[in-house]
């Protein structure tokens, strides 16, 4: 080894250990209080089910805290999403964290969701705390987002008179892409279908996310 080798060598062994061998991380979008998307995933929160974003307790917009809470929880922190599993809208369940604070247990601990006992007990101790203390939406007895999203779908199936019957999903095409409208979006009644634009009717979001469509993102 020349002289000259030999320094570079010595040269590339210490300036390696500040070299970041990750790529930088995307940003995370949040969709509402338990689901968000990153690196081309989207995330739904384990063992929570948070307000949709379009609900409100009694006066209390508590969707719209919910989805503003996991956003200011994720801001400007290092995210990142432990898998378990996948639902069945190809949504990937996981545990995930925002600078190593479990999202879930915050959400929980904010009562600004429920513990969704239907699939996980993971944050029941969590809840019981919350409800203790009558915190957010334990501080009376508010419908539960799975109630919400029930009666928002048996109501878009009376209103919705041009869809097919089953099928009140909106599938929109605008400037940002394609966007899908459950029922329970805030968007849902403002939004208009065009077949003649390529616009369409879907089922089950399961069916508009494996034809193209996403979910709108909040931030």
């Amino acid at each position: 080894m020349t002289r000259f080798s030999a320094a570079l060598f010595i040269c590339s062994i210490l300036i390696a250990p500040f070299a970041d061998p990750t790529p930088a991380q995307a940003e995370t979008r949040v969709i509402d209080g338990d689901t968000l998307h990153l690196n081309g995933i989207t995330y739904r929160l384990n063992g929570i089910d948070a307000p949709e974003h379009g609900q409100t307790c009694g006066a209390w917009r508590c969707g719209e805290d919910a989805t503003q809470a996991l956003a200011d929880s994720v801001a400007g922190k290092s995210v990142t999403c432990e898998p378990i599993s996948k639902d069945g809208y190809g949504r990937v369940i996981a545990t995930c964290y925002a600078d190593g604070q479990d999202l879930g247990a915050a959400m929980i601990d904010k009562g600004l969701a429920w513990a969704f006992l239907q699939y996980s007990d993971a944050y029941a101790p969590g809840q019981l705390v919350s409800q203790s203390k009558a915190q957010g939406v334990f501080a009376d007895d508010f419908m539960p987002p799975w109630e919400f999203r029930r009666n928002r779908w048996a109501s878009a199936e009376r209103a919705e008179d041009t869809a097919p019957p089953g099928c009140p999903i909106k599938g929109n095409i605008s400037k940002n892409g394609r966007i899908y409208h459950a029922p329970w979006s805030p968007w849902y009644g403002r939004t208009r279908i065009n077949i003649s634009k390529g616009e369409r009717w879907f089922c089950t979001e399961a069916q508009a996310i494996a034809a193209g469509w996403r979910a709108p993102y909040w931030n």
